[in-house]
């Protein structure tokens, strides 16, 4: 099922806001906020939620980096609603709840997302955090160690065990984050 984003809303995100994303860390450059845009994007076409909500709250849960990675969140929800060009858009109402699941998507965070908006970023990050996973540390994965049976190699041998399990996988990463 295609999932169709208003073109002006479109038009404005990729102008204004995925640009902020040039100045953070490597991590959190462009090629993450697409990843994270493309995932939501994803879930939210198996839903029934509003596309342009998905869309945004995807697009700004990370401007907050800006003023540093602890309370990157909270800065980030603050942005998004002293964006006033978002009101053309969207209800006082549909901003407060962009703005919780901006705040809600840390998977640091102390309690599960308030809304389905916030379950589908929180989500986007976890499928982000397994693609990295495997692409670094998993069998094939471009991390190289020199000493075979060196005591990191015991714990990248660990590792690669619960990533090859998706299901134990998923169980740490809640017990961890407490999703």
């Amino acid at each position: 099922m295609a999932i169709i984003v208003n073109p002006e809303i479109q038009e404005y995100v990729e102008r204004n806001i995925i640009p902020l994303y040039d100045r953070f860390d490597k991590a959190h450059r462009r090629d993450h906020v697409r990843m994270v845009i493309e995932q939501s994007m994803a879930l939210a076409a198996q839903m029934d939620v509003d596309a342009d909500m998905v869309y945004v709250i995807a697009a700004y849960h990370d401007i907050g980096l800006c003023e540093g990675r602890e309370r990157h969140h909270e800065v980030s929800a603050r942005m998004l609603l002293a964006d006033n060009e978002l009101r053309k858009w969207f209800s006082e109402s549909q901003l407060q709840t962009m703005a919780e699941a901006v705040e809600d998507h840390r998977a640091s965070s102390d309690h599960t997302p308030r809304s389905l908006y916030g379950r589908i970023v929180a989500e986007a990050h976890y499928e982000r955090m397994v693609q990295h996973l495997r692409e670094k540390y998993g069998r094939g994965g471009y991390l190289h160690l020199w000493f075979e049976h060196s005591p990191n190699a015991e714990r990248l041998e660990a590792l690669r065990q619960i990533i090859d399990d998706e299901n134990l996988l998923k169980q740490k990463f809640e017990e961890y984050y407490g999703m």
